[in-house]
């Protein structure tokens, strides 16, 4: 443990059931875990090795160096770049095995170049942009380049694919149109003779609200990590089994009586009513507490019991309004988010407080934060 007692604790059993879930729920599609950014910031080598030990097959990170690291801790599966890899960097793709995602010509030209050089054929996953319009070639384009990679040696067609951009709203008949223009591009070229082996399109949200759209792989980010891809998804997830994998935790560090009427931290924006016992607790938004969490209501968790932030959270420290609690000492466990005792505190709860997503609550949690895994 470090000297400064602030940690996120990583359940990697979490992980190993939570892939078992969406395993489960998408068979005969395999899963594809999502470990870019670090793992959503539970840390991406010992997230990857337990997602495989829960059944995943397949592993996705959207760079290169993401894709390097996994490589470098001896992990083999598949791993799919989620971005088309800028054509200096397909080199590396080839030498360390990773499958890249391309939907433009120079991507294609790139690719094939940097395989050429190679011993064996690089699979190659096409995106079709359907109407997210972030990244992927257009209907027609993608069945160009279909076409291309199937007239080339040094490539082969692995898969074709889609992102969903509202199918974390279960009613949202946008993503029908999504899956249907996926289909559209499969069907023009199972009819001129090519049929990819893997087709995907479900992220978190398509693999627990879309089961029609599972095609042969369904590539899961957020549900990994055993929260709901949106809060609409909540119960769902719930009732799925799936398993928060991360908490952030800390200790208290020092206790002192604030009198009423005095103010605690930065501009003094809370006044204490009455005479309240005030924990400082040393974790602040340097590790990813959001600074707004204050101002919304943000509470943290001693002794079983939900405590308001009092005042401004602060770059390495935040302080609590623990009342009249004077059993409150040095060294109790602060939880922040995570459970203790009959309550919890998740991922969306501060998302909900500041305007954000559970994402990036979780991503943000920053690298002076150690991990522990269990």
């Amino acid at each position: 443990m470090p000297h400064r007692p602030s940690w996120a604790e990583v359940d990697l059993g979490a992980v190993r059931h939570n892939v078992g879930v969406l395993a489960g729920l998408a068979a005969p599609a395999r899963v594809c875990a999502v470990v870019k950014a670090s793992a959503y910031g539970h840390g991406a080598v010992e997230v990857a090795r337990a997602a495989i030990e829960g059944g995943a097959s397949w592993l996705a990170v959207a760079l290169v160096e993401e894709g390097a690291e996994l490589r470098d801790a001896g992990i083999e599966v598949p791993v799919l770049l989620l971005s088309e890899p800028p054509a200096s960097a397909m080199v590396d793709v080839v030498g360390l095995r990773l499958t890249p995602t391309i939907y433009t010509g120079g991507g294609l030209e790139a690719a094939a170049a940097a395989a050429a050089a190679g011993r064996d054929p690089l699979p190659v996953h096409i995106k079709v942009d359907t109407g997210m319009h972030r990244v992927g070639a257009s209907t027609a384009g993608a069945i160009t380049l279909a076409l291309d990679v199937e007239a080339r040696p040094e490539l082969v067609l692995e898969g074709l694919w889609t992102h969903f951009a509202v199918a974390d709203d279960p009613d949202d008949p946008f993503t029908a149109v999504q899956a249907g223009r996926l289909a559209g591009v499969l069907d023009e070229l199972v009819a001129r003779g090519v049929r990819p082996p893997l087709a995907h399109a479900c992220n978190s949200a398509g693999a627990l609200a879309h089961p029609a759209a599972h095609h042969d792989l369904v590539r899961c980010g957020l549900a990994v990590y055993g929260v709901a891809p949106s809060p609409a998804l909540v119960d769902r997830a719930a009732t799925c089994g799936l398993r928060p994998a991360l908490a952030l935790v800390s200790r208290v560090s020092l206790v002192k009586d604030v009198a009423a009427g005095e103010g605690v931290s930065y501009g003094l924006c809370f006044r204490a009513e009455r005479p309240t016992v005030v924990a400082t607790v040393p974790v602040g938004y340097a590790d990813g507490v959001p600074w707004r969490l204050a101002g919304a209501g943000g509470e943290v968790l001693v002794g079983g019991r939900r405590r308001a932030i009092a005042g401004a959270v602060t770059m390495d420290q935040i302080m609590v309004d623990c009342g009249d609690d004077r059993s409150v000492a040095v060294g109790d466990e602060v939880v922040l988010l995570g459970r203790q005792g009959d309550e919890e505190i998740g991922a969306w709860e501060w998302a909900d407080r500041v305007g954000t997503i559970a994402y990036e609550v979780l991503s943000r949690i920053g690298p002076r934060v150690p991990r522990v895994y269990r």
